[in-house]
């Protein structure tokens, strides 16, 4: 599934309208989450039906699309479905109980309520809230660096999807496609190792600066959360202000969405095979003393693109397991231990001495090998060993390889 983004040009009553219609997606989500709070056995054709007799009971329900709101209950069984896996998968904490949603910013429409227009940089919608055709900046076919909608046949535009954010409203179109890029094999499989003081370290030795968005911007949205506290509530002014502390955030999340993507890209690139730890973010962020880090570093989003890339690029992936990457000696496999604070490796059995993120590179490129039946001799051990790097023999190009992740 492809997923084209375009800002919509809009004016004051278009905005007035989307406003409705996505005000109007919440309220029949959250109809449909009391329906199964209220009713035992509830299931998602249950919900879709509720819709229904919400159209018939509120008029302004009925002025949205009814595959909007058909859509809007999907989201409400979606939320019920991910708490039922929860409960039978039995996992530590909270299992995500559904809630009523109180800032919903999207409305999204199936296969009718909207068509495109024949220039294909224009999308009008047809249903009753009134929001008329949208100007898609970046679709239109004649200008350089476009993205047009026009070469895809309508068939396979699945869904179209409006959603709000700080700076403005964007369209989003979910088009049935596949997307593969041709990958120049450079015969090269390498281990990474993410961290707070690197972005990441490779199994070559080469590192990745952490940009660190957050910290850089946090002078500046310091002085922007003063501003809203000092305004009256309920004024404009102070409307004005959450909305520029909204577009700060928005831009520091834009920031690390475009590092990662790019990060993710090169090293997908630059690799045949590509080993990384299957880190649980969710709860190495319970650690009060490096959470805002870890959230700044985004590991989670760059391991995502990761896994995307790697998927249109045809290579393998494979994430192994954290434990003892960085204890144990590259070189020998003593275990050695180290505090958070010990950046450095020093084997006492074999001497070897290297960045502790490097280390630990080594160790997941050499378990990632491993697992696909691909370690290293008994000589390239030994090579490595004298030498303090993994010789570029023993990393083959991987071509039968079990994806995990």
């Amino acid at each position: 599934m492809l997923i084209l983004e375009y800002k919509a040009r809009v004016n004051q009553a278009q905005q007035s309208a989307i406003d409705e219609a996505i005000r109007t997606t919440q309220f029949v989500r959250n109809k449909a989450i009391r329906l199964w709070m209220d009713t035992r056995g509830v299931g998602q054709y249950d919900m879709q039906a509720l819709c229904s007799q919400l159209a018939k009971d509120y008029p302004f329900v009925a002025k949205l699309n009814s595959m909007a709101r058909q859509a809007a209950a999907d989201r409400a069984w979606q939320s019920v479905a991910r708490f039922y896996k929860n409960c039978r998968e039995k996992k530590p904490g909270k299992k995500g109980y559904p809630r009523f949603q109180k800032d919903n910013r999207s409305v999204e429409y199936k296969a009718s309520g909207w068509r495109l227009e024949p220039d294909g940089h224009r999308i009008t919608f047809t249903d009753g809230i009134g929001i008329g055709t949208l100007r898609l900046i970046g679709a239109n076919p004649k200008r350089k660096k476009a993205r047009p909608l026009a070469p895809f046949p309508l068939a396979q535009m699945k869904r179209v999807r409006i959603v709000k954010r700080a700076d403005g409203y964007y369209v989003q179109v979910a088009i049935q496609a596949e997307r593969k890029i041709d990958h120049q094999p450079p015969d090269k499989a390498i281990g990474i190792d993410v961290g707070l003081k690197a972005f990441y370290t490779d199994s070559d030795g080469h590192t990745v600066t952490n940009p660190r968005y957050l910290r850089k911007a946090e002078k500046r949205l310091k002085r922007l959360h003063r501003h809203v506290s000092r305004k009256v509530k309920r004024s404009k002014s102070r409307k004005k202000a959450i909305k520029r502390l909204a577009k700060g955030y928005l831009k520091v999340q834009r920031q690390r969405k475009d590092f990662a993507a790019k990060a993710a890209s090169a090293l997908v690139r630059s690799s045949d095979l590509i080993a990384f730890e299957d880190l649980k973010v969710s709860t190495l962020v319970k650690n009060l003393h490096l959470a805002k880090s870890i959230h700044d570093a985004g590991w989670y989003g760059f391991l995502w693109w990761v896994r995307y890339y790697a998927g249109l690029h045809g290579i393998p992936v494979v994430a192994v397991s954290p434990r003892f990457t960085t204890q144990d000696c590259s070189g020998c496999g003593a275990r050695v231990k180290k505090t958070l604070s010990m950046r450095t490796h020093v084997c006492p059995s074999c001497g070897l001495v290297l960045d502790r993120d490097y280390n630990a590179a080594l160790n997941i490129l050499e378990l990632a090998l491993r697992t696909a039946g691909q370690a290293e001799t008994g000589a390239a051990s030994a090579e490595r060993n004298a030498s303090g790097q993994t010789p570029a023999g023993s990393r083959k190009r991987l071509r039968s390889v079990k994806v995990a992740g």
